[in-house]
């Protein structure tokens, strides 16, 4: 029947690759990710109350960090659309549940098939490819649990070392940190096409506007929302360049 040649037929891998046993293989691996995130909270909420914060200002904490924690989400879940795609469900679920960078598996997936002679999407690809892929992905963000385990520990001192002693400068050099980061992040997006251009200039306005809007009114519940809410603007403004203008440079 003419209607059977129109469906598309998954490749012989991807019977692998969303099988019964590999989806129980990457649970272990989410409920650990899953309870550190529990124990985290915990240690942090008592460890503010024995600094003396106060329950309001934990849960607006809380808050803050769960609004802001959205953006970030939407690009990891439109991203795990795309692995799923390629590696399967379990695998897509497991490696972003640690690492949560599509800008590193995709590439490390692609890096293991490379050596069969594949790539994304072509058709063909064998068990052992995948096996391949899989394993290039894993092996491939070791170094960055590895640092922060062995690493983590020493930052403290290295923070207050680099402070000299001065506890008034703890919290400038935290917050410099923090802007180094995004702004190391943000670099390489300024300059890879106009949507991207855009998204960046229009993101950073909103969250500026966002901020003294909330700061000249006092508006608590806007300054918790800011970031998202800024985030979410500066995508839609590059979803409209990119679909009205398209990548000018």
């Amino acid at each position: 029947m003419m209607w059977l040649e129109l469906v598309p037929i998954a490749p012989a891998y991807m019977d692998v690759a969303n099988s019964r046993w590999l989806w129980l293989s990457t649970l272990p691996v989410v409920s650990v990710v899953l309870l550190q995130a529990a124990i985290f909270l915990r240690r942090a909420w008592n460890d503010g109350k024995e600094m003396g914060l106060s329950e309001e200002k934990l849960k607006t904490g809380f808050k803050t960090g769960l609004i802001s924690a959205i953006g970030p989400s939407v690009a990891v879940l439109a991203g795990m659309l795309a692995l799923i795609a390629t590696v399967g469900g379990p695998v897509a679920w497991m490696r972003l549940s640690v690492i949560g960078s599509v800008a590193f598996e995709l590439p490390a997936a692609e890096l293991g098939l490379s050596q069969f002679g594949y790539s994304l999407g072509d058709e063909g690809i064998t068990e052992t490819a995948y096996a391949t892929a899989v394993w290039s992905m894993t092996l491939g963000g070791t170094g960055w649990l590895l640092v922060s385990a062995f690493g983590t520990r020493h930052m403290e001192k290295v923070r207050t070392k680099i402070s000299n002693g001065n506890e008034k400068l703890i919290p400038i050099i935290s917050a410099a940190a923090m802007l180094g980061a995004f702004a190391y992040f943000l670099s390489g997006e300024v300059t890879a096409g106009t949507p991207e251009t855009g998204a960046v200039a229009v993101g950073g306005l909103a969250m500026l506007a966002l901020l003294h809007l909330a700061d000249s009114r006092d508006i608590q519940w806007l300054r918790e929302w800011a970031l998202g809410a800024a985030m979410l603007v500066g995508l839609l403004v590059g979803v409209v360049i990119q679909v009205t203008l398209g990548s000018l440079w």
